[in-house]
């Protein structure tokens, strides 16, 4: 195969970030920002890595906007960095290579919405939250949920999942179609709102998880689901993590449809506790979901509760009522700050491995090994109905020792995922964080693909540079 190497990664020369930055202002006045504070905002990360700002921030407003931002920024090779509301965690909104920041938060309209066929029609800076606060009287909701209320603009860049993705899926099974601007400022448009097409190249697909290296979404056509008649949460310790996983891959397999399941091992139920004001039993835990008929969800919580008793599991409980609901899984979606909690001052990192089900008990019992084995404190937490889990590693950014212990550890969880036939991140994406382990686990022939249609899309490589795709 041959291929035409990307454009390495370099800082545009002067005279064409002036050239970019004179053009952009008669464009956008005001909505041109080049304040340090909006920069460093527009590259930063909740993780170690090194925040990188752009030049400067335009605020769009419309399709517009992009579009010409984009022509401006190729006219003068000037990277372009698309940004949702700030949530990703390997870095995908830094600017190693500087550029221009294009901020979609503005374009936050719901367009149409179609409740008899299931869709909605959106702009890239409406947020799951916002949403579902528009669509729910008309008796629908979109389920996935990463916990940050992102943008949905931002969730298919990173091809985003969350806790609902057992039933519903993550955002490649929900998204039909997305219109793009590609590097010529031209809009492609990737599908119709038909729930299923053989029209050639999949080209939806192609975008959504691509963390905008290939081109800006200007447009979402998503799927809404109908809301359940009713809604059950649940509470299920465990005298053991190994227990708790097994319970989780029986239900799985027994055909149990949850609507969500989560782990919390001991150490983040003690966090979550102490954070959220919770009673919860100091054992590791699973969080679940049942949605359906008043009679389906009966069922499947009988059903869940024998199960979980043959692994070990105890003192299940399941409540119906919104706010009793709401209080765990609100606990579960602060489970980041609750793990910040627990040593003020001290770096986190979340970090995501996932493994195919069968080995995800093998997976989380070694992982505990290894951080018992380096004196390192990783609360877990997991959506582990399709096998993902979290940790959120904690060290001190001042002790070198303790970080490279962090930093062993890391390397060694994305190892132990990969041998088990797992990938690196399941859903926190590539970015800048993750880029190393590319090779190891698709090997070059598919790297040589991507940097194919890199080059065929993008082939002044202004979109998003130096992410995903590690240098050759």
């Amino acid at each position: 195969m041959v291929v035409t190497a990307v454009p390495s990664l370099s800082r545009p020369e002067p005279r064409q970030l002036a050239s970019a930055l004179e053009a952009l202002a008669a464009r956008f006045g005001n909505r041109l920002v080049t304040s340090q504070a909006v920069r460093e905002q527009h590259g930063h990360t909740t993780t170690w890595l090194e925040t990188q700002p752009p030049d400067a921030v335009v605020m769009a407003q419309e399709t517009a906007d992009i579009q010409d931002v984009v022509r401006i920024c190729a006219a003068n090779r000037v990277p372009v960095i698309a940004f949702g509301t700030g949530t990703s965690l390997e870095g995908q909104v830094n600017a190693p290579g500087g550029g221009i920041c294009v901020d979609l938060r503005d374009m936050n309209k719901v367009l149409a919405v179609h409740p008899e066929d299931l869709d909605c029609v959106i702009e890239p800076g409406v947020t799951r939250k916002a949403l579902n606060d528009y669509v729910r009287d008309q008796g629908v909701f979109f389920p996935i949920d990463p916990g940050a209320d992102a943008s949905l603009g931002g969730m298919a860049s990173t091809r985003a999942s969350g806790t609902n993705a057992v039933r519903y899926g993550t955002m490649r099974e929900n998204v039909l179609a997305l219109k793009v601007v590609r590097g010529d400022g031209e809009i492609i448009t990737t599908g119709t709102r038909a729930k299923k097409s053989s029209a050639g190249y999949d080209l939806t697909h192609l975008f959504v998880g691509a963390e905008g290296t290939l081109g800006i979404i200007s447009e979402l056509t998503i799927k809404l689901r109908g809301i359940p008649e009713t809604i059950a949460a649940a509470a299920c310790s465990f005298a053991t993590v190994e227990g708790a996983c097994r319970a989780t891959i029986m239900a799985i397999q027994t055909g149990i449809p949850l609507a969500r399941i989560e782990l919390l091992n001991e150490a983040q139920v003690k966090a979550c506790n102490a954070y959220s004001k919770l009673t919860l039993p100091q054992t590791p835990l699973l969080l679940l979901e049942f949605h359906g008929t008043e009679a389906e969800v009966a069922a499947q919580s009988e059903a869940f509760s024998e199960l979980a008793a043959e692994c070990g599991g105890g003192g299940f409980e399941w409540t119906t009522r919104p706010e009793d609901r709401t209080r765990l899984w609100q606990a579960r979606h602060d489970a980041y700050w609750a793990v910040k909690a627990i040593r003020p001052g001290a770096g986190v990192v979340a970090t995501d491995v996932c493994v195919p089900i069968s080995r995800l008990a093998d997976c989380v019992v070694e992982t505990e090994a290894d951080l018992d084995r380096l004196g390192l404190i990783s609360p877990i937490v997991g959506h582990v109905g399709d096998g993902n889990f979290h940790c959120s590693v904690m060290a001190d950014l001042n002790d070198p020792a303790e970080l490279v212990r962090a930093e062993e550890f890391m390397h060694r969880l994305v190892e132990r995922a990969q041998s088990m036939g797992g990938t690196c991140t399941g859903e926190h994406g590539i970015g800048q964080g993750k880029q190393k382990y590319m090779l190891g686990e698709l090997g070059p022939e598919a790297l040589d693909a991507m940097r194919a249609l890199k080059s065929a899309l993008d082939p002044l490589n202004i979109f998003n540079p130096g992410k995903i795709i590690p240098a050759a």
